[in-house]
C-alpha cells in the first residue's frame, strides 16, 4: 500500500508539473499570437505585460512622463500615430496625459472594472491606459492617462520645401475592388501618388475584415494625387469609367456588396461638374450609369498589404477591364 501511495504521488506531481508546463506555453503562445500575427513590432517582457496583457507601469518611471520635445507619441506595437506633442500637458499624476488624440487612432472601452475607460491603439488593439473626463485640467476637459511603455517617439523633422514644386489635385473614385482601380491609375503619366482606402461610412479607421461585412457603409475607393499640367481630372474621371461596369449596381463582375458600388467623390465644384458631363455623355451614348456622385469625405487609407496589390503579385485584376467609351 505504501508502495502504491508513493506510486500515485509521483503521478499527481508529474501530472501538476505538465499541467504547469502547458500554462506556460499557452501564455507564451497567446502572447506571440497576439504580437507577431500581423507583424508587429517586437516586444520586451515589460512591454507585453502593459500592452498585451493590460498592466500598468510605476507612477513617475516612464520616459515620457515629463518630455517637451515637438513630434508624434506612436504606438510601440504597431507604430501607428497616437497623439501629438502639443495636445501633452502636465497633470502631475506620474504617467504622460494628453487632453486630444489623433482623429481615430484612439478606441475606447468600458474596462475590465466596469468604472474607467481604457483606451487601446485604434490599429493594433494595443492597451494605452485610460481616459478621463470632468478633471478641468485644460479646456478640453479630457485626460489621456498614458504608460509611457505603450508609447514610441517621432521628432518633428525639418524639411526643404521645393517652392518651385508643383501643387497637386486630388481625385477619389470608387469602382469596386480597389486592387484593381489602382492597377490602372498608378502609372498613368501626370499621377504622382495612389493610395487605396475606404470612404463614405460611419466608423472610424475601419478595417478590410469590417468593411467586408457591408456593415459600416464603407465604399473601397482610390485617392489620387495629380499634377493637373501634365493629366486633366477629365481625363482621370475617363479612364475611371473605361474600367469598370457604372452599370452595376452594390457590386462590379464577381464582387458583390455595398462596398463595391460605382462612385465619384468630387473634391469641388468643378470636379463636380465634369464627372456629370461625362455621365451625360455616356448615357446619350446608350450607356447605362448608376454611379453615385458625392462631396469628398473622409478617406481612410487601408492595410498596407493592400497598397499597390498587384505590383506585389504581378498578378492583373480579375473585375477591371478597359473599354474605350469616349471618342
Amino acid at each position: 500500500m505504501h508502495r502504491i501511495f508513493l506510486i500515485n504521488q509521483d503521478i499527481k506531481m508529474i501530472t501538476f508539473r505538465s499541467i504547469f508546463l502547458l500554462l506556460m506555453i499557452f501564455n507564451n503562445i497567446f502572447s506571440m499570437s497576439a504580437q507577431d500575427k500581423k507583424s508587429y513590432n517586437k516586444l520586451t517582457v515589460e512591454e507585453q505585460q502593459v500592452i498585451l496583457r493590460k498592466g500598468t507601469e510605476r507612477p513617475f518611471t516612464g520616459k515620457f512622463v515629463s518630455s517637451k520635445e515637438d513630434g508624434v507619441y506612436n504606438c510601440k506595437q504597431c507604430d501607428a500615430p497616437l497623439y501629438k506633442s502639443g495636445d501633452k500637458f502636465d497633470s502631475h499624476c506620474g504617467w504622460p496625459s494628453f487632453d486630444d488624440e489623433i482623429e481615430g487612432a484612439i478606441e475606447r472601452k468600458v474596462d475590465a472594472d466596469g468604472s474607467r475607460t481604457e483606451i487601446l491603439c485604434a490599429n493594433c488593439g494595443g492597451h494605452l491606459g485610460h481616459v478621463f473626463e470632468g478633471e478641468n485640467y485644460t479646456d478640453k476637459n479630457t485626460r489621456h492617462c498614458v504608460n509611457s511603455v505603450s508609447l514610441s517617439f517621432s521628432p518633428i523633422q525639418i524639411q526643404t520645401i521645393d517652392l518651385s514644386a508643383p501643387k497637386l489635385d486630388t481625385a477619389i473614385f470608387a469602382g469596386g475592388c480597389f486592387w484593381g482601380m489602382e492597377y490602372y491609375f498608378q502609372n498613368k503619366k501626370g499621377v504622382k501618388s495612389t493610395e487605396v482606402g475606404y470612404i463614405g461610412g460611419e466608423v472610424r479607421n475601419p478595417s478590410y475584415a469590417q468593411v467586408c461585412t457591408g456593415t459600416t457603409g464603407h465604399i473601397e475607393a482610390i485617392k489620387i494625387e495629380f499634377n493637373s499640367k501634365e493629366i486633366s481630372y477629365e481625363e482621370l474621371a475617363k479612364l475611371f469609367f473605361e474600367i469598370h461596369d457604372p452599370a452595376q449596381v452594390n457590386r462590379q463582375g464577381p464582387d458583390i456588396g455595398e462596398q463595391y458600388k460605382s462612385a465619384v467623390f468630387c473634391m469641388n465644384e468643378e470636379q463636380k461638374e465634369t464627372i456629370f458631363e461625362l455621365i451625360k455623355i455616356l448615357r446619350n451614348n446608350g450607356v447605362e450609369v448608376v454611379t453615385e456622385v458625392h462631396d469628398a469625405q473622409r478617406f481612410w487609407v487601408a492595410e498596407k498589404k493592400h497598397q499597390k496589390y498587384y505590383q506585389k503579385t504581378t498578378g492583373r485584376p480579375y473585375c477591371h477591364f478597359y473599354t474605350k467609351k469616349f471618342k
